[in-house]
């Protein structure tokens, strides 16, 4: 689409300076015919006019009579050996025809022309992957996105070379930047989430083949057809699980409860692969990062569960509550979904089908249950609730209810937990969180910064990621903490120096 687009203004900018306003006036009207018959009148007064053949041949163009425009962008080039647009235009011509063996030829005479002719290059590259030639496809592919590295055309027809190559990871690389610079390119999503499909990342296929079903507006009939198709045949998400024991770090890194023999454990969950509405990019990536931050600071246990539907979303916090027993600290991390209904808060697994607000008790897990599997620990109970962010649950649900209740559409409601229990929002109750532009959300990335910093207590901690957030968001998003721990206890997750 670029490159017509700017085919287009050449050829306008070529009717106006070489063949006159008559026949740049006739274009600018799309009047292709009187284009012709104007630039004809053109040739006609003067058979050696480059820039007259030049404009007609674009006018033939545009009316689809390929051999016609082939024929004047030829005269021109014998008229003026150095046009570098007739040699383009021309190369797209044969294109167009099939003809790739011409218009390589064409493209590659424009390109000696003008280096720098990135369209020239993409279109090689198109050329090239038609004859089947993917290694110059991708060289070509390749200087056309050093050129214009904004061309989202061109990294996804490198990933589709990668891809026809055998080379999964280059060719998801290649359609995340596509996505990166155009975020409704729904084809980037297709073809992404095939290849994720292809190495048997499920997980991250469904969430590709959601945010494409999520791009109406802007998606292709085959792209909504092929996701809906996928989706139909992926296997059930499953919870992918990891029980990391505590790792081996020297005993400076620990926190001095951990030092002191307390036994932690935490349970790390990351919802983004939502069946019935569009993914969240960023849960699952969050949830790995927490983990990964948890297991550094010692301890025992950090399990880190992904897309989970409700009942497995119900058996973790079961099995969990069981070891919280003998547990010190029992912490929990949720990123995803979250909803507040009739004033209950409501975590949302990615199985949810949410049609009126009655039916959230049936098809999402209250937050009570997930204060209840950390409430057996000793010591520390500590939920963490990255789950404000905004649902798209919210906008189909039918109000059915007659109680009073908050708008189901912003954030949570407040909690009083029991007294040793601390939950924090990523945002202040009635409030939404940002899932984040880049990999991790704001609150996520704020955490795992401040939880290594050594002598930094459990509640100064909370207030450090509050600045954090606050920073980073422009003031848009506030953490907030609710509910007491020991007052006469300091909580570390690692040791003052």
């Amino acid at each position: 689409m670029g490159v017509l687009m700017l085919r287009k203004f050449f050829y306008c900018l070529a009717l106006l300076v070489l063949a006159g306003p008559a026949i740049a006036n006739d274009r600018a009207k799309g009047e292709a015919s009187a284009a012709i018959a104007t630039a004809s009148e053109a040739i006609r007064r003067d058979p050696k006019d480059a820039g007259a053949y030049y404009s007609r041949g674009n006018a033939y163009s545009d009316k689809g009579e390929a051999d016609r425009a082939i024929a004047d962008y030829t005269t021109t080039i014998r008229l003026d050996p150095a046009h570098v647009d007739a040699h383009y235009n021309r190369g797209n011509a044969y294109s167009n025809k099939g003809d790739a063996e011409r218009a390589i030829a064409d493209y590659t005479a424009t390109i000696r022309l003008d280096p720098a002719y990135a369209n020239a290059y993409y279109n090689r590259g198109n050329a090239f992957s038609k004859k089947g030639d993917t290694d110059r496809a991708i060289a070509d592919y390749t200087e056309a996105v050093r050129l214009q590295p904004m061309n989202a055309n061109a990294y996804f027809n490198r990933g589709n070379a990668y891809g026809s190559k055998g080379d999964a990871d280059r060719a998801i690389a290649d359609y995340t930047d596509a996505i990166r610079v155009d975020p409704t390119y729904a084809n980037a999503y297709v073809n992404r989430g095939l290849a994720y499909e292809k190495r048997g990342d499920f997980a991250k296929a469904r969430a590709d083949f959601n945010a494409t079903l999520g791009l109406t507006q802007s998606a292709t009939r085959w792209a909504l057809d092929k996701a809906r198709e996928r989706l139909a045949v992926l296997p059930a998400p499953r919870p992918a699980t990891i029980l990391a024991e505590k790792p081996s770090v020297p005993p400076a890194v620990l926190a001095p409860g951990a030092a002191n023999g307390d036994r932690r454990i935490a349970l790390v969950i990351g919802n983004s692969a939502y069946e019935n509405v569009a993914a969240l990019p960023n849960p699952v990536r969050d949830a790995s990062l927490v983990a990964d931050v948890l297991k550094l600071t010692g301890f025992e246990a950090v399990t880190l569960l992904t897309n989970l539907r409700k009942e497995a979303l119900v058996s973790a916090l079961r099995e969990f509550a069981a070891r919280a027993e003998t547990a010190d600290w029992a912490v929990v991390y949720y990123a995803g979904h979250g909803m507040e209904v009739g004033g209950v808060n409501y975590l949302i697994p990615t199985d949810a089908r949410i049609a009126a607000d009655r039916e959230i008790a049936f098809e999402a897990v209250p937050v009570d249950q997930v204060l209840n599997a950390a409430e057996r620990a000793k010591k520390l109970r500590l939920v963490i609730l990255d789950a404000c962010r905004d649902n798209p649950f919210a906008a189909q649900m039918k109000r059915t209810m007659t109680v009073a209740s908050r708008s189901v559409s912003r954030g949570l409601a407040p909690v009083e937990p029991e007294a040793g229990t601390l939950v924090v929002y990523a945002a202040k109750d009635g409030e939404t969180a940002l899932d984040g532009d880049g990999s991790n959300s704001p609150f996520a990335a704020a955490f795992v910064k401040n939880v290594p910093t050594p002598g930094l207590e459990v509640r100064r901690l909370f207030d450090f990621v509050r600045d954090d957030v606050m920073e980073a968001t422009g003031r848009k998003q506030k953490p907030f903490s609710y509910g007491s721990i020991s007052g006469r206890q300091d909580f570390y997750f690692v040791a003052g120096k």
